[in-house]
């Protein structure tokens, strides 16, 4: 008996070795290589991208597609078949860098791509042509992601035969035509972007379908017709963007039953109607933007016991007084509030919103008078836009403990101040004074110690005085808008220090002397305007290297010679050129005589 069990003991240990000597056989087993249909689909692929910056397709070399070399090609080890397919597009690294991207179109080849689950071919900026009908027949797939692309066409509805899809994501490309109801037959579908493209017509009824919807967004085309009724099935829903489009109608109660609903933006539409009571049921909201569209009466009391609503901007709309005296003690998680040029007229900043930490506070067009608010906690506060109101003090000590404000609107006020009794937070980007009676050289705001943080300059139609300073390298000016005061002197050679400026307006000043050629090392000007001053001599030919230009008015000078002969300059209207000294060639007749002395 006891040999017998010294025999199964053995038996079982040389059991267990040999099942371990096969799995560690296993282990050492290589992978499936490349299945060379796919290998094939995918180079078709390749031979359809004329360009590729990204230098990824550079990798795609050799027998085996599957062997970890092949950059975002990703396979089943078992069987050698392709399963993912991620192109993404990374910003450069280096600052200013161009931004890497393809050239090319999608080759239909890649619906023989079987066993495919995840295909993502983003931010490539220039693949353009249809989406190929071909991939409908890929009924693995789990993603389709060609964002950031420059596709073209409408968007097949042979997608909708596409039955374990979670995620659709078409955003940022050229697609037009409607939207296709068999994108309704998706109904696992959790994630649908559709932006920014030129789709039109209504938002499809099949879509009732999509239970399982957690994100849309199908903001930024010219989709008209009514928000519809069934998106309150949608109860996993999450994020809702419909901004930027032509839909009518009002807000449907029934979006107003999503327990876990917390982003949504109805913006720039032509909404009317009220904002429902029932908002107050969107326990988990944290953003809400209606602005910009035709929303009348009352804003809500209900909105007021939102918890965590961090987000509200309802301006540019027609909503009217009162404002409720809930709100003084509700919305305890606002960040940024903007009810601006509504019909609300509150005459003084209210209580609730001065006490508060808020990083953004937008109140233009609300008929606030008399002296600027005193905000209790302004170390908060990022964006501050009080324009178009009627203030007309306040403002020498208003930013004394404003030092984190980044953006800065005061204009269209009533405004009587010289403007070196401000000083400006260190760190602001955006500075709008403009449409006021403000007195003072322009130094006090543009000198040697501007901080390199400032981007946007509007003191434009003020009574500022002074000359235009040298300019230092290092600032990051893109907008300088100085029109209608009462500035004198040059323009400075150091313009072209100036590297990142977009728009550039002196208009209207008492400006002399000529336009410095150093001006045409602006390549990323778009606008230029230095109408109605004094300058003198000739348009230099260097702004020929300002290839973007849109926008240039050079009337009311005294300015003689040859307009620069190449676009735009010799396309802009007449009236750009109008009532100079002696101005000629195209658009103007030609000149006579010798014109490489005139206007010397």
């Amino acid at each position: 008996m006891q040999n017998l069990m010294w025999v199964l003991k053995v038996s079982l240990i040389l059991s267990l070795f040999v099942t371990a000597s096969i799995a560690e056989d296993d282990d050492d087993q290589p992978s499936a290589k490349c299945y060379a249909a796919d290998r094939a689909a995918l180079l078709s692929f390749k031979a359809k991208i004329i360009k590729d910056t990204t230098g990824t397709l550079l990798s795609w070399v050799g027998s085996d597609c599957c062997d970890g070399g092949w950059e975002g090609v990703e396979c089943n080890p078992a069987t050698g078949r392709v399963t993912a397919l991620e192109l993404q597009a990374l910003e450069g690294d280096d600052e200013g860098a161009d931004e890497p991207f393809m050239v090319g179109t999608l080759s239909p080849a890649l619906g023989r791509l079987q066993f495919l689950e995840v295909l993502v071919i983003s931010g490539m900026k220039h693949i353009g042509g249809p989406i190929p009908d071909s991939l409908s027949s890929l009924g693995h797939l789990t993603q389709l992601v060609l964002e950031g692309n420059s596709i073209i066409g409408p968007i097949p509805p042979s997608l909708g035969r596409l039955p374990l899809l979670k995620t659709l994501i078409l955003d940022g490309n050229r697609l037009r035509g409607p939207i296709p109801a068999s994108l309704g037959n998706l109904k696992g579908l959790l994630q649908l972007n559709l932006g920014r493209n030129y789709l039109t017509g209504p938002i499809p009824p099949t879509f009732k379908n999509l239970h399982s919807l957690q994100f849309i967004d199908l903001s930024r085309n010219a989709l008209s017709g009514l928000i519809p009724d069934f998106v309150g099935q949608f109860q996993n829903l999450t994020f809702l963007d419909l901004s930027h489009n032509q839909l009518s109608g009002s807000m449907p109660i029934s979006l107003c039953s999503l327990p876990a609903l917390s982003d949504v933006s109805l913006s720039d539409n032509q909404l009317t109607g009220r904002i429902p009571d029932q908002i107050s049921s969107l326990k988990s909201l944290t953003s809400l933007s209606l602005s910009n569209n035709q929303l009348t009466g009352q804003i809500p009391e209900s909105l007021a016991t939102l918890q965590k609503l961090w987000y509200l901007n309802l301006s540019r709309n027609a909503l009217s007084n009162p404002l409720h005296v809930a709100f003084s003690k509700g919305l305890p998680s606002l960040l940024s509030i903007d009810l601006s040029y509504n019909n609300i007229s509150l005459g003084t900043v209210p209580e609730w919103i001065r006490v508060r930490e808020l990083s953004a506070v937008h109140l233009a067009g609300c008929d606030l008078r008399g002296t600027l608010p005193n905000f209790t906690r302004p170390t908060s506060l990022t964006s501050l836009d009080l324009s178009n109101n009627h203030f007309t003090d306040g403002i020498s000590n208003f930013f004394t403990r404003m030092s984190n404000l980044q953006t800065l609107k005061l204009s269209n006020n009533h405004f009587k101040f010289d403007v070196s009794q401000i000083g400006l937070p260190r760190e602001i980007s955006l500075v709008d004074l403009s449409s006021n009676q403000l007195t003072g050289p322009l130094s006090a705001i543009l000198n040697n110690n501007t901080s390199s943080f400032l981007e946007v300059v509007d003191i434009s139609r003020n009574i500022i005085s002074g000359t235009l300073p040298e300019f230092r390298e290092g600032l990051s000016l893109k907008v300088l808008n100085l029109g209608s005061n009462k500035i004198t002197g040059h323009i400075p050679t150091s313009i072209s220090n100036l590297a990142e400026l977009q728009r550039f307006d002196i208009s209207r000043n008492q400006i002399t002397g000529i336009i410095p050629p150093s001006l045409g090392e602006l390549v990323n000007l778009q606008w230029l305007d230095v109408s109605i001053n004094s300058l003198t001599a000739k348009i230099p030919d260097s702004l020929l290297r300002i290839k973007n230009l849109r926008h240039a008015n050079f009337r009311a000078n005294r300015l003689c010679g040859e307009i620069p002969q190449g676009r735009p300059y010799n396309i802009f209207p007449v009236a750009a050129y109008a009532h100079n000294q002696c101005l000629c060639g195209k658009p103007l007749p030609p000149c006579k005589g010798n014109t490489t002395t005139m206007g010397q």
